[in-house]
């Protein structure tokens, strides 16, 4: 295989591993599911963002994030300020006392569009901010942290009191950020109705199409020196300064990766739903998202996929189901992969699941190859014996 592409692909089994996804999630999700359930599933891919984020910043990096849900808000909120503002022209909102601004801020008695919002007309400016804004926060929190050695479970608790700080700081601000309702009834994207069936599909598959983007550079930093270094800063960090490696520049890069790819989810959240409120910033979204990578596999990039389809498919499916009690099955479950499967489905697959392949394989090969008889070639006939003339 071609060195570069074995970096992106993360060699035969990566590959493979991507192909199986890549049809699950490309064929088989949208061709046995009907538009609603579909939608749903571009849902829980959004999440998918944050947990492949959190493989990279917590699985090799050793950066346990618990303030997660604040980059993918930021992506949302700016994503949907954009579709908010061209929902809100002022032959829609000629009802209002101030046509052509936000109805959240006609009701807080806004009377014109404040400063923050008007670059968000642009969607070009609302494309470069979705990413811009989230990473300059990680920056901004990386710097301060991690230039200071502020590393392990006093990092963790610092991103959650993020996460509350911004969460309280967008209830509060009802005027500009929609409070507690968040920004609602987004409808177009530049004309375009994305509420409609169709227009969710095209959405699913740019949204499927971003999240394997993510995955491939995901694996081309962890095939990359950068990749080697992480794993050595988590196992031994101080050996690694001692090599000369300025070790906080490293995390603050990673961190910043994780923070742009969940902004990429949360933007794309907005599109799918048609909605960013608070609820998706605060601790207890962001301690979910964790949960998504640990389920998957902490250290597995595809299996970050798939924890986060199986936990938000849990979600729904025991919320449907057992209304009353599918908080306590959800717990038990959580409960339940700590407990016996420390690794996630990952490390059961790389445990059980490729054991047994390979034996399927290695039985259909030699069931596919018929044994071939060695044939002798035929001895050569005896050359025939000579009679000696004997003379008299």
């Amino acid at each position: 295989m071609n060195p570069t592409l074995d970096k992106f692909l993360g060699g035969k089994q990566g590959a493979i591993g991507l192909a199986v996804l890549a049809t699950l999630i490309l064929v088989v999700f949208p061709l046995a599911l009907d538009a609603f359930r579909l939608n749903m599933v571009g849902k829980y891919l959004t999440y998918a963002f944050v947990a492949v984020g959190l493989v990279l910043c917590w699985g090799y990096g050793g950066i346990l994030s618990l303030g997660q849900g604040v980059f993918f808000g930021l992506g949302g909120y700016c994503m949907a300020m954009f579709l908010k503002l061209e929902a809100s022209d002022p032959e829609s909102t000629k009802i209002q006392s101030t046509p052509g601004i936000p109805d959240f801020m006609d009701w807080n008695q806004i009377t014109e569009l404040p400063l923050l919002w008007q670059p968000f007309h642009s969607f070009g400016f609302t494309l470069l901010a979705v990413i811009a804004v989230p990473v300059i926060l990680a920056l901004v929190i990386g710097v301060a942290m991690f230039k200071r050695r502020v590393g392990d479970v006093y990092f963790s608790i610092v991103t959650q009191a993020i996460a509350l700080i911004l969460t309280v700081l967008i209830i509060g601000q009802q005027g500009l950020t929609g409070g507690v309702n968040g920004i609602t009834d987004l409808k177009t994207l530049m004309g375009w109705d994305i509420r409609d069936d169709s227009s969710k599909l095209i959405l699913y598959f740019i949204n499927a199409f971003l999240l394997f983007g993510c995955i491939l550079i995901g694996r081309f930093i962890l095939a990359s020196k950068l990749g080697r270094l992480l794993m050595a800063m988590r196992d031994k960090e101080e050996r690694v300064r001692f090599s000369g490696y300025d070790v906080a520049s490293f995390k603050i890069f990673v961190f910043c990766v994780a923070a742009a790819f969940s902004a990429i989810g949360g933007a794309m959240f907005a599109l799918q739903v048609g909605f960013m409120s608070p609820s998706f910033v605060g601790i207890v979204p962001s301690i979910e998202m964790v949960i998504f990578a640990a389920v998957g596999g902490r250290m597995s990039l595809l299996g970050a996929v798939y924890g986060a389809l199986l936990v938000n498919y849990g979600k729904t499916y025991f919320s449907e189901t057992f209304p009353e009690l599918w908080l306590y099955l959800m717990g038990g479950l959580f409960i339940a992969v700590v407990m016996y499967f420390p690794n996630g489905l990952a490390g059961v697959w790389e445990s059980h699941g490729r054991k047994h392949l390979e034996k399927l394989l290695q039985r259909f090969e030699r069931k596919s190859v018929a044994p071939v008889a060695a044939v002798s070639p035929a001895p050569a006939p005896a050359p025939e014996a000579k009679q000696l003339e004997t003379t008299p």
